[in-house]
């Protein structure tokens, strides 16, 4: 076991990209202009606080989970927005399910109120279902 110890020689660490891959890839620059590595998706320096080059707002300004939506999309075969509004169709049955288990009817008032509760919650489901078709590809 000693002797594989032994051998690992340079190996063990080496810098993410050499020169030659950071003169052909200027975007893929991991180092700050102190010397230090940024940490993976940082937006700053660890060591100095400077700004990472090369980012725009896009990249610094992410919608948190769009990336499991859109690969949620991409294995039903619909595009974000349908996806989107297919959760919000199944939000919207949860709710008009939901009505029946905080109100309970006590008089035909309430149980007329609750009836229509249901229904908008129930009108809401099937417009963003419908919205979900007309936005499929």
């Amino acid at each position: 076991m000693a002797e594989v110890a032994n051998q690992a020689g340079h190996d063990f660490w080496r810098p993410p990209m050499s020169a030659s891959e950071l003169i052909a890839h200027p975007e893929r620059n991991s180092t700050c202009r102190c010397g230090s590595e940024f940490i993976v998706s940082s937006l700053y320096c660890h060591a100095c606080g400077a700004k990472r080059p090369g980012l725009n707002a896009t990249q610094a300004f992410e919608i948190p989970g769009r990336a499991e939506l859109a690969s949620l999309g991409q294995r039903l075969g619909l595009t974000t927005p349908a996806v989107a509004a297919f959760i919000l169709g199944i939000f919207c049955i949860v709710g008009a399910l939901a009505v029946s288990l905080f109100f309970s009817a006590r008089t035909m008032l309430d149980w007329q109120a609750i009836q229509l509760w249901r229904i908008e919650w129930l009108l809401a489901a099937v417009a963003s279902f419908v919205a979900g078709c007309l936005l499929k590809k």
